[in-house]
């Protein structure tokens, strides 16, 4: 089996890991440092589409496994279909449930999926009534990939409309010339994967995601400081509300349209307090950290079965084996980030980090001749796993104590209240 994985962060990383495991074949593009130990990296981009293509063709691959949404929003799933490539991925129809958060908006509202208050804006006159539609100060986010930028929580009725008018402004570009207003919810954030071949789900381990950039969820977003799995918070009844009543509600919505879903599909969901779920965000893809800390749990050869029965559409009467550890993985990010992260910080890793049960999956990394340096905001992430979560988290910890480098900084608090 020869698969060709495309992407360079911390999840692609995950992704090879597991497949590597598996025993297949791999070819990375663009990869990094990290993923170079598990596949022949290329230097294809990852919005290259023709170059991908030729790349998955001159190597002859199997499949072809897309990590970030950039390529499946750029209509990669498409061209590879059009050359009789087999992809574990959305077309980009079907993408624009993370590509346009007012389509996915639209989507779920279609669907009548249990979801926030939301108003739609593209002009900045229109921003004084949407506003008086929404209960309290709402959550303003752009439209368009914004690389884990373009989502604000607003102190004020000012601080809304400044970052409204400055996302419609350009700030952002294209990405930013719609903006969607959502109202704010409260409680525990869950994060569930499945995998999708246009009708059928095959539900993956769950995770937690914490997505502040410091203790205590305080500072701004990110991508994802942190991730464990399972999510503490969910259980068999929960799980199976937001599959029935969240996940194929929206998928049996695309197929409808005519644009059927297949591939890894994250739903992001908000567990109120009152037990109350609503759905936060969709995702075309696995997360990231999230993948870090599931992809661990499934057992050795699952993730290329599961792969190829997705890009197959033979899901119906598939049965996904688990480990059912408890695994935790703590990013570490560089200095500066989640603005402009400082890069070429030289790297140190403690040769004891790499264990049976916890290792490093490099992200924003680089080899500059024999040196590993920074090369993004989120630098790596130690993950680590074990039979219970307190264990999973303090191996974890004891890892990022071994990663070294200027600037370095994580959270301390992952799955802190969890255990």
């Amino acid at each position: 089996m020869k698969i060709l994985v495309v992407g360079q962060g911390g999840r692609e990383h995950a992704i090879c890991r597991a497949l590597a495991n598996d025993g297949a074949t791999l070819v990375a593009a663009p990869g990094n440092p990290g993923i170079a130990s598990h596949a022949r990296c290329v230097a294809v981009k990852v919005d290259d589409v023709e170059g991908l293509v030729a790349l998955a063709r001159d190597e002859r691959v199997d499949l072809v496994v897309p990590g970030p949404e950039a390529a499946l929003v750029a209509g990669l799933a498409d061209a590879l279909q059009a050359a009789n490539i087999p992809c574990c991925g959305p077309s980009r129809a079907a993408a624009q449930l993370e590509g346009s958060k007012a389509f996915m908006r639209e989507i779920a509202y279609a669907a009548e999926v249990d979801s926030p208050i939301f108003r739609v804006v593209r002009r900045t006159d229109e921003l004084a009534t949407a506003m008086a539609d929404m209960p309290g100060l709402p959550v303003v986010k752009a439209d368009g990939l914004c690389a884990g930028k373009g989502v604000v929580l607003p102190d004020t009725r000012e601080d809304c409309v400044a970052a409204a008018r400055d996302y419609l402004g350009g700030s952002l570009g294209e990405a930013g010339r719609t903006v969607v207003l959502e109202e704010r919810l409260a409680g525990v954030e869950a994060s569930l994967f499945y995998a999708c071949d246009g009708e059928n789900l095959v539900a993956l381990p769950h995770a937690r995601d914490h997505k502040r950039i410091d203790d205590n969820d305080r500072g701004p977003n990110t991508g994802g400081m942190g991730a464990v799995s399972p999510n503490p918070v969910l259980d068999g009844r929960r799980e199976q509300h937001v599959r029935d009543e969240i996940v194929l509600p929206v998928v049996r919505e695309l197929k409808r349209r005519e644009t059927p879903y297949v591939g890894f599909l994250y739903a992001g969901v908000m567990i109120a307090p009152t037990g109350e779920i609503k759905l936060l965000e969709f995702n075309a893809r696995l997360g990231d950290p999230e993948a870090q800390a599931i992809l661990p749990r499934l057992g050795r050869g699952e993730l290329t079965r599961l792969c190829l029965a997705t890009a197959a559409g033979k899901l119906a009467d598939f049965k996904l084996v688990v480990d059912h550890r408890t695994t935790v993985a703590v990013v570490i990010s560089a200095e500066g980030y989640p603005g402009e992260p400082r890069k070429g910080d030289p790297i140190t890793v403690d040769p004891a980090l790499a264990t049976a049960d916890r290792w490093l999956d490099h992200a924003g990394t680089r080899q500059d001749g024999d040196v590993l340096v920074t090369n993004g905001g989120r630098v790596a992430a130690v993950v680590a796993s074990a039979t219970t979560l307190r264990e999973a988290r303090a191996r974890a910890y004891a890892g990022v104590d071994m990663v070294h480098f200027a600037g370095k900084h994580y959270r301390r608090d992952i799955a802190q209240g969890d255990t």
